[in-house]
Order: structure tokens, then sequence, then C-alpha cells
């Protein structure tokens, strides 16, 4: 279910990332309004924040005001989230002031509150701000970052807005930690992520275009979650989840063997790396030469071991096996047939379906996935940034197994 989201951006020239956080909110599936001060209108226009809000937006205080507006959006609020919150803002907002509509609302409002702080590196040292700082982290306000890089002009420092996926994740992390609270705890689950590699010389090898950001996310959501969790990582493109034990493999025969190690006793186990089918059946020691007579080169492939299949084929009483399709079926229907038949031929619990392509799936930020169920019903289908749809599949396998 989608959550009541408010987003309130101060005026700093950093306004225009504060696009990107609205965007990937209403990608998640969330219901978000947007309370701009006057001096962010400056920097970002009305037209462009309801386009990408879908909602109507003000930041006139006296607007609504037979609804009582000025309330009404922080009660409704499961979640406000500033960005970018100016050394201004956090003034005001240590001191409980409340003379524009952003103020009320969250002074209204008995929401998590996220704030990401954007000013030049001396505003943000200056001993006022780090006071207020210290005041709101002590109401239990949540603050992403600011982080270190280019600021204004020529400056450099830490001060910079924390990038929108970081302040989203975050902001989703306070809100589902509420929401699940422990739901994982005391549980063992172990997640394989990204893409594993076949070499075939020393500087070569066959791969595939997996960044392993879904497997990751699902790890990060696992532990958010109080989760004991052991990530698998073959060759992540993306960082690595904190909270996690990591075993780095690189090879499917790596990942195979730290898999069947680490599932032995596990609760749940998400096979989310894409695993090459394939590999050479013989490695060149040393760098494979260009043939100057122009002739092509010929390889041999082995197939590589079905970890999955593996993994299904076995008693595995207690543990809960979920297991990943991706494919390039563009019919919906036949899409969701392969995974049921491969959930079927693998043994798994749950399978878990998306599409991919030259533009989908693989290293993006977003994903649309179908979770089938043990009796090869649909449980759930999720469409949204990877952590939420991390925690979408996490609900659902939980869901059915209670």
């Amino acid at each position: 279910m989608g959550l009541n989201v408010v987003v309130g951006i101060t005026g700093g020239i950093a306004a225009y990332k504060a696009v990107g956080v609205v965007r990937e909110l209403v990608l998640a599936g969330h219901d978000v309004h947007v309370v701009p001060t006057e001096a962010a209108l400056r920097f970002v226009g009305t037209p462009t924040l309801e386009a990408i809000s879908r909602n109507p937006v003000t930041a006139d205080l006296y607007d609504g005001v037979a609804e009582v507006r000025h309330v009404a959006l922080g009660q409704r609020a499961d979640l406000i989230v500033i960005a970018p919150a100016t050394a201004d803002f956090l003034a005001k907002l240590a001191n409980g002031f409340a003379g524009d509509l952003l103020g009320t609302t969250v002074l209204a409002s008995e929401a998590p509150l996220v704030v990401a702080p954007a000013m030049h590196t001396e505003m943000w040292r200056n001993a006022a701000t780090q006071a207020n700082v210290a005041t709101l982290l002590a109401r239990g306000v949540t603050f992403v970052g600011p982080a270190s890089g280019q600021l204004t002009g020529t400056d450099s420092g830490p001060g910079r807005m924390s990038e929108p996926h970081d302040i989203v994740a975050a902001a989703l992390a306070v809100v589902q930690d509420t929401a699940r609270p422990g739901d994982l705890a005391g549980k063992r689950v172990v997640v394989t992520a990204g893409g594993t590699r076949e070499p075939l010389d020393p500087v070569r090898f066959l791969g595939n275009r997996s960044s392993g950001k879904q497997g990751a996310a699902i790890a990060a959501a696992a532990a958010a979650r109080g989760a004991s969790v052991t990530l698998i990582a073959a060759n992540l493109e993306t960082r690595t989840p904190a909270g996690c034990g990591v075993v780095p493999v690189s090879t499917t025969a790596e990942l195979r063997a730290a898999v069947l190690d680490a599932a032995e006793g596990a609760d749940l186990v998400v096979m989310a790396a894409a695993v090459a089918d394939f590999r050479p059946a013989d490695v060149s020691e040393g760098k494979i030469k260009k043939d100057d007579s122009g002739s092509g080169l010929t390889l041999e492939l082995v197939r590589n071991p079905d970890i999955l299949a593996e993994l299904g084929q076995r008693p595995h009483a207690g543990t809960t096996l979920v297991g990943f399709a991706a494919e390039t079926e563009p019919d919906d229907e036949r899409l969701l047939e392969l995974g049921r038949d491969k959930r079927r031929r693998k043994g798994a619990d749950f399978l878990v379906v998306n599409r991919v392509g030259w533009n989908d799936g693989f290293a993006a930020d977003e994903n649309r996935i179908v979770v089938v169920g043990p009796d090869d019903a649909v449980v759930d289908r999720a469409h949204g940034d990877k952590l939420s749809v991390a925690h979408r599949i996490l609900d659902a396998v939980l869901a059915d197994r209670r």
C-alpha cells in the first residue's frame, strides 16, 4: 500500500534535485504532495512539481483555508521529507517556527521527518547550524547527508545534498522499519546478487549485464527488518548494503559453493543473481591473441551447474526458496507461464519474474516484477524503485508463509 508523503523543498540551488526525490517516490507507488517555500519556487517552477508529483502544488499558507490545508497536509502524512533543507530552514525547524505552509505542515504532523541538508561548507560547520542539528537529532529527526563534493561555483566540501535515490531509500527505510517492526528478527536470510563471470583468459570473461542492484536491495530490506543476512555478491556494480555479511564470488562454481554452505539451516534463500548457464571448456593461461590471418575464434562451452534446481531438489523443509526469472518474452501471459514453468522445474517455493531487455531490468534503478507462489498463483505485482520492490517481495513471501 502506498504512503501519503509530503516533500518539502526549501530555497537552495539543490532544489532542482528534489524533482528526482519526488519522481522516485511517485514511481514507488506513493501519493506525493509537494510543499515548496516561496524561495524554492525561484529555483523550480510549480508546473514541474505538479507534473512530477501528479498533485496540485502551492506555497501559500492561505490557500485552501476552508479545509484547513495548512494543518490537514501534516495530519494526513505518513512521512515528511525535506530536500533540500537549508541552514535557514533548519534554524526555523529547531525553534518551532511556522510562518509558512511548510513550517505549519511539519509542526502539525506526527509523521517521521527526514531532512537532507544542503548549504555551503562554512554554513554547515557553523556552531549555530550544528546546535540546530543536535536539537533536531535529539527530537528524532533523521538526517541524510550532507555529502561532500562540488558545491556552487568553485567551492567544494561537506554541504552537498545527497543523491535523490539515497534520500528516498533512507526515508522509506524509516517508515518501513516502523511499519514492519522486526518481522524477520531472528531469521537467517541468504541473498545472491550480481552476475557471475566465466573467464576465457586472464583478461576476458563471459558475463551478463546484471548490476546486482535488486539483490542488494533485497539484502538491505531483509537487514532493515531484523534478519541476519548473508549477501553472496557476484561482481556487484552497486554499493554493498550495510548490516549484511558479504561473501564475494566471481564464477558460478564459486557462487555454488558459497550458496550451498550458507543455505544450510537458513530460513530464507533468495537467488537473485544472474548465473551464467555456460562456461568455456578450456581457460587459456595467457591472453588469447588476435589472429593476424583474420580468421575467427571458436569457443567450446560446457553447461554450468543449475544452483537453484540443486537447492530446490534437496529437502529444504524450514527453508523458503525464492528464485528469479529474467526473461525477454514481450507477451505478459507468456512471460508469466515461463515463470510458472521455471518454478516447478527448479523446485522453488516462489519465483520472481521480471522482463529484461536492452533498456529494461538490468542496471536500472527501477524494476517491474510478478511474484508466483507455491500453487502457481500470482501473489503480488510490484513496480518502482528496487528497494520498494524488495520489500514487496519479502511482504509477499512472508504473507504466504504465515
